[in-house]
């Protein structure tokens, strides 16, 4: 049983990585590290350099930023940050854009004031440096380790800010040594007003993917799911529903929708996979409130506990992660105890390991689609006691080491892989 103490160390953490984000969290982390500079200039700037690890570079360059119209891209979102954005927003940090702010965006770009770059030689895979001059003024701020963490701030040669650890990469929360238990534990036994807040989830992430149905965004394959067409080849069951819903959303988000979803471990796609599917399933089956709330709660913590060894950003799709979580979440749902929640895991780890990431992107979609069929496939797969065997790949008889066999893949082995995927998104039709 978790003590008073240990419970409140682990609501602290989910609200620290479950909070909600407007568009794909690289560009705006940039857009925020740009707009904290910008306040620490105190004068619109004549000039902006950005310096980005390989990670946020990838991720950023394919996605559409919200509040501009459908505009793609790290240009626009720091020429907004620069404008109109305001740090105390944190990731919803261009709430503010309007059409007007759009036009001096643009104006801002075609006047050549923004440099952007790759910063060599960092241990960092999530790392923004923004430098600014206007005049006699200047300003830098830096952004490691999570999409929110300033690490560094300077006014006009004037350090403010300097937190950061020479050649440090992201790690682990020390204070809240999880394992996959601890979790499960955690999620079934928390008092329900101590974490009843994890339905705002549901409800933000839900609004999203209505909205995408209302729409037209991205490639549309929530609203292309829920045709009678293809209801005819995936049947009108909680399984076509679960694939569209988080889709929609998926769509949406990627195609710079104006709408906030709520994020996990820095990832808005990870916050959608880790809530949709146990959302909907929650309500075709019938589950109570408290029931929802805390496969919820199960879902995102197991989210949270993977990335943590995983780190923010890797070659591993988050989607991966993110929907062995809501695999967890159904499996709970369908009657499951810990043993069931732990083959849900392992069959997750078995089947989707080695799934690339090729930066934020409409076809994203896709891939949180496949993740998330996976999760059914393995829920249904440990409520009939049938789970992927140590003699079976990366897969141990301990769920806590097969993680780790998952993480130190993503996180170490594909590294060679990260830095081809890209060479190659950065030098097409060369």
């Amino acid at each position: 049983m978790l003590s008073a103490n240990e419970r409140r160390t682990i609501i602290d953490l989910i609200h620290r990585e479950v909070v909600p984000a407007i568009g794909c969290t690289e560009p705006i982390a940039v857009a925020l590290c740009t707009a904290r500079t910008r306040e620490l200039l105190d004068a619109e700037p004549q000039r902006i350099r950005v310096l980005l690890s390989a990670n946020i570079l990838k991720n950023a360059m394919g996605v559409g930023i919200p509040g501009t119209g459908g505009m793609i891209g790290l240009p626009i979102a720091v020429a907004l940050g620069a404008l109109v954005g305001r740090s105390a927003y944190k990731l919803e940090v261009l709430r503010d854009a309007t059409p007007e702010a759009v036009e001096r965006g643009k104006r801002f770009i075609a006047e050549d004031r923004i440099e952007i770059r790759l910063k060599e030689n960092i241990a960092e895979k999530l790392y923004i440096e923004v430098e600014m001059e206007a005049g006699e003024r200047s300003a830098r701020a830096v952004i490691a380790g999570g999409h929110t963490d300033f690490v560094y701030e300077e006014r006009n040669g004037e350090v403010r800010l300097d937190c950061r650890k020479a050649g440090a990469e992201e790690t682990a929360d020390e204070e809240v040594p999880l394992t996959l238990r601890r979790v499960y534990d955690f999620a079934v036994t928390a008092p329900l007003d101590e974490i009843r807040f994890i339905l705002e989830a549901r409800r933000l992430n839900k609004e999203a993917a209505e909205c995408a149905f209302r729409g037209d965004y991205g490639h549309s394959l929530g609203k292309t799911l829920c045709r009678e067409k293809e209801r005819r080849m995936l049947g009108d069951a909680p399984y076509s529903r679960i694939l569209s819903y988080t889709a929609a959303a998926c769509d949406a988000r990627m195609a710079g929708a104006m709408i906030p979803v709520m994020s996990n471990s820095g990832s808005g796609n990870q916050g959608i996979t880790a809530t949709l599917p146990v959302v909907v399933y929650a309500e075709e089956c019938g589950a109570t409130e408290e029931q929802t709330i805390r496969a919820l709660i199960l879902s995102h913590l197991t989210v949270i506990y993977i990335k943590q060894s995983l780190g923010r950003l890797s070659a591993l799709c988050g989607c991966v992660v993110a929907a062995t979580g809501s695999s967890c979440g159904m499996t709970w749902l369908m009657g499951g105890g810990y043993d069931e929640v732990a083959y849900a895991v392992k069959n997750m780890i078995a089947n989707l390991t080695g799934m690339i990431c090729d930066g934020a992107k409409p076809s994203c979609a896709l891939k949180l689609a496949s993740g998330v069929s996976t999760a059914v496939l393995s829920a249904m797969l440990a409520m009939e006691h049938r789970c992927v065997s140590s003699v079976e790949g990366i897969i141990d008889d301990d769920v806590d080491r097969s993680i780790r066999n998952l993480t130190r893949i993503g996180r170490d082995g594909m590294n060679e892989t990260d830095s081809l995927i890209l060479n190659i998104m950065t030098h097409k039709g060369c």
